[in-house]
């Protein structure tokens, strides 16, 4: 088969979860916006919104299985990475040079290694986020031992890509049976990382504020990379075995339900406030019955109506450019925050209302001037 016929393939759409994902990216850019303001994350604003990543770590799950798993007879492993990496890669690229421009703006007391690590740290450390090669912490250029010092949620891209790699290799070849007992061992390790069972001894009591979270993944370190990792296989293996097994949920005016529950859970306040465990709970269930609910919802539910399809569209559009081009303005909103803690309360607001429109615009233009016609490009090789 060749490469034109690969791309001529395509099966419809999910529009309902397209549009869950924008909604998702939506909140994150509002959840990172209030996160300059928080006291930790029992006290934050859209207090769950960390648990995004595992929504679209559920999404990719299912959507992956639908658009390949009936593919690997007239596809190759290439032809299959190929196609992720064109669908992925491109957006990597341009937050990470988005983020280098914004790098040096954010130097304060926040960041303590900007303007203290040497040119060519910085220059490594860029060709290695461009690469998608994750940093190690001899590697940190910023003072937060991320995988990518440019653009902090690379870090989810980076397990988005072992996803798709364990996917390819092992994932699809499975029987459903297999894949379920998968499905059960990752929710063990879930109620493992929310409850802080620590059944393997890799949390450490560093977490302190963190403890009943899953929040983590972005560093090179044991308990980061099982964090991440953990993160990753539970939602990714119960979308795609849901994509399988073709259970999917009917419901009136389901975008917009969907929509609410997602909003609602992702909002709530931290439940029974500050390191109880009665949160880890909560964070557990939502990972294993509330996501994969609301996929299953997504998926079986239709848009009515001309408006409704042209929100799931455009907010399906801007989900990815928006997720992974916002973060470089939230370092320079972070920096400025910390800086002018002082600064009249109309100046905070003015600052962060035009923080979260000039990152819809920039993921909006990065869409359209940049990604799309860059995948166009590179499918003709």
């Amino acid at each position: 088969m060749t490469q034109k016929q690969v791309y001529l393939e395509s099966k419809p759409r999910y529009e309902i979860l397209d549009g869950l994902r924008g909604v998702a990216s939506v909140i994150v850019v509002i959840f990172h916006i209030f996160e300059s303001y928080s006291a930790g994350p029992a006290y934050q604003f859209i207090n769950h919104g960390y648990l995004a990543v595992d929504f679209f770590f559920a999404l990719s799950g299912f959507v992956i299985g639908y658009a390949y798993d009936d593919r690997w007879r007239k596809m190759t492993m290439w032809g299959f990475f190929k196609r992720r990496l064109i669908r992925l890669h491109p957006m990597v690229v341009f937050g990470t040079v988005i983020g280098a421009c914004f790098y040096f703006l954010g130097q304060c007391g926040l960041f303590p290694q900007i303007g203290n690590v040497p040119a060519w740290k910085v220059v490594l450390a860029f060709v290695m986020g461009c690469l998608m090669i994750p940093c190690g912490t001899r590697m940190d250029i910023r003072g937060w031992a991320e995988f990518n010092s440019f653009n902090g949620p690379n870090w989810s891209l980076t397990w988005e890509y072992l996803g798709n790699i364990l996917y390819a290799f092992i994932f699809r070849k499975l029987p459903n049976f297999v894949l379920g007992l998968l499905v059960a061992a990752a929710g063990f390790l879930t109620l493992d990382l929310c409850l802080n069972l620590n059944v393997f001894g890799l949390l450490t009591e560093g977490r302190n504020a963190q403890i009943y979270t899953p929040i983590g993944g972005w560093s090179m370190t044991g308990e980061q990379l099982y964090i991440g990792l953990t993160r990753l296989l539970y939602p990714f293996l119960a979308g795609l075995l849901l994509s399988r097994i073709g259970k999917r949920i009917s419901l009136k005016g389901g975008f917009w339900w969907c929509s609410l529950l997602l909003a609602a859970v992702l909002a709530i306040p931290c439940v029974g406030g500050e390191g109880s465990i009665l949160n880890g709970v909560y964070n557990a269930f939502c990972i294993i019955v509330i996501f994969p609910l609301i996929v299953a919802i997504g998926a079986g539910s239709v848009i009515k109506g001309e408006k409704g399809n042209r929100i799931c569209d455009f907010l399906g559009q801007i989900s990815y450019p928006l997720y992974i081009t916002h973060y470089p303005l939230m370092y320079v909103q972070m920096s400025w925050v910390y800086s002018h803690v002082d600064a009249p309360l109309f100046s905070h607001v003015t600052v962060n209302v035009g923080v979260f429109i000039l990152s819809i615009f920039i993921a909006w233009a990065a869409l359209k001037l940049y990604d799309l016609p860059v995948r166009e490009w590179l499918k003709k090789f």
